[in-house]
């Protein structure tokens, strides 16, 4: 059963490779989606794909994702996206 989750990651999760290494590991899991720098410094994940690899890589998100990353919380909700994700990409929003 395919599924998305959109989940944002407050902590010291910007300039740490945060969206790479979430890149790499969604990709693993065979994940299509994003993820992207928000300005108030947290990280936007959407996760689309089998339900037990979305929840992998919300549990990876929540026990505190890449190396040299401080992930302090993670909120998460049920998506619907309009968009039909092919791949795990890196998204920039305003040059960041």
């Amino acid at each position: 059963m395919s599924i998305c989750t959109i989940a944002w990651v407050y902590g010291r999760v910007q300039g740490v490779g945060f969206r790479y290494n979430t890149q790499r590991e969604a990709r693993r899991l065979g994940l299509t989606g994003y993820a992207c720098n928000l300005d108030d410094g947290s990280v936007e994940v959407l996760a689309c794909g089998d339900k037990a690899q979305v929840e992998q890589l919300m549990a990876w998100l929540e026990q505190g994702g890449p190396r040299g990353a401080l992930v302090e919380r993670v909120v998460k909700e049920p998506h619907t996206s309009s968009q039909e994700w092919s791949r795990f990409d890196i998204r920039y929003q305003d040059g960041i």
